[in-house]
């Protein structure tokens, strides 16, 4: 059995890959973020990209360490009794409120409304609420697999329910982020797979889903020509596949050692949503092939860590939370992956700790910390389990000791007793 001292080690080790991507992530974000065509204003700082990057990083730092420090049982059902006063359940209430109010009132930008503006005085602040729903369906799925474990399997009771409550956030955003809304269907999927749902129980979601979504590709034209560029890309127009095509053509050139931290030339106006979505593409062009497969290996490392937290978390909610937060890093990441090297369409995921964004680097820290805080409690559980187990053998070796003697008594003693 793997010791309790070896076991807290993953907590540090889950700590430092997720601080050396975040601290990747910024370095490049600032190297792709480089132009020759503007200079720096202090003044108005939230208007770059990269110095924004500077700001967050060290806040998601401090952010990753603060959530770490909190009690993850804080987030389920059964400390509060049920799912009324569990903050599970207004966090994923408030990402629908901030869904319906970006619906209303929010901007459009890349020609969807995916963002709340906050004006700060002369800076604003910008947050997607999409990123804190898909963040608030893991700790709820969590919460519920784990509250309900005796009923998860009923049909109408407890499966259809939690899906409705799915295919309310995924409604709210799937005319405005296809991807996300996809994302978060998926996870939902694998979550209740894992909890113990029953698999013919998917047919009816599935085909209540199907058709929504694609309806949705059907009255986009900007999906549909991304899907029917990625199929035929000789037929596609050269506007459709520009981002596919600039995204090989800077991992080609990185070869195997790259041209060197901040030498790419694709980024100056080439290569579109450098800092964002295609950020790998940056990395490869620089640090070449071998630093394209150290960022791989880092996340590799990093699920196989997160996986082995919920495998031996011997609480059900810690590992249910634990494999959602895992998975749900590893699928982003295989996802923009995929997409920054044409495995898949086109398609606006960013690459977790990685890509620019406050949103999503800031949330994506907070729900590392949670994971932390998982792996970190995991040794105290461990040795409560080794406990009781030691008790229950030493009292059925007790029992087994009396048993001859019991047996050596006569029955006239035992009757008088």
């Amino acid at each position: 059995m793997i010791s309790a001292a070896h076991d807290s080690r993953i907590a540090y080790f889950i700590e430092a890959i997720i601080l050396l991507l975040m601290a990747m992530g910024t370095v490049f974000v600032f190297s792709a973020g480089a132009n020759v065509s503007s200079s720096y204003d202090i003044r108005h700082f939230y208007q770059f990209t990269t110095l924004k990057q500077l700001f967050f990083f060290p806040l998601a730092v401090a952010i990753l360490y603060a959530v770490s420090r909190i009690d993850y049982r804080r987030l389920s059902f059964s400390r509060y009794g049920g799912p009324k006063r569990s903050p599970a359940t207004w966090l994923l209430g408030l990402s629908a409120v901030l869904l319906v109010i970006v619906l209303l009132f929010g901007p459009v930008k890349n020609e969807a409304r995916r963002w709340l503006v906050i004006p700060l005085g002369p800076a604003s602040i910008s947050f997607q609420p999409s990123e804190l729903a898909k963040w608030s369906m893991v700790i709820l799925l969590a919460a519920f697999l784990d509250y309900f474990a005796d009923t998860v399997r009923l049909f109408s009771k407890r499966f259809v329910p939690i899906c409705l409550v799915a295919g309310l956030l995924v409604g709210l955003i799937v005319t405005e982020d296809f991807g996300t809304a996809a994302f978060i269907a998926l996870l939902t999927f694998v979550m209740l797979l894992i909890g113990g749902a029953r698999w013919w129980h998917f047919a009816v979601p599935i085909l209540a889903a199907v058709p929504v979504f694609v309806a949705a590709v059907l009255m986009s034209p900007t999906r549909m020509n991304r899907i029917k560029a990625f199929i035929n890309p000789e037929l596609a127009s050269q506007a459709n596949i520009y981002q596919a095509r600039q995204s090989l053509i800077a991992i080609a050139g990185g070869r195997t050692w790259g041209k060197g931290l901040g030498m790419g030339v694709l980024k100056y106006g080439h290569l579109p949503e450098d800092t964002t979505d295609f950020i790998f593409s940056v990395i490869a062009e620089e640090l070449g092939f071998a630093g394209a497969l150290f960022v791989l290996l880092l996340f590799v490392l990093l699920v196989i860590l997160g996986l082995m937290v919920a495998i031996r978390c011997r609480d059900r909610f810690g590992k249910l939370l634990a494999a959602g937060i895992t998975l749900t890093i590893a699928i982003q990441a295989a996802i923009n992956i995929g997409v920054v090297t044409v495995v898949l369409p086109t398609k606006g995921i960013p690459l977790p700790f990685i890509s620019a964004g406050g949103t999503s680097m800031l949330l994506c820290a907070a729900a590392a910390g949670v994971l932390v805080n998982i792996a970190r409690q995991a040794p105290a559980q461990l040795l409560l389990a080794r406990k009781e187990n030691i008790r229950h053998m030493t009292r059925a070796a007790r029992d087994e000791n009396d048993l001859p003697t019991l047996q050596r008594t006569p029955s006239r003693l035992l009757t008088r007793s």
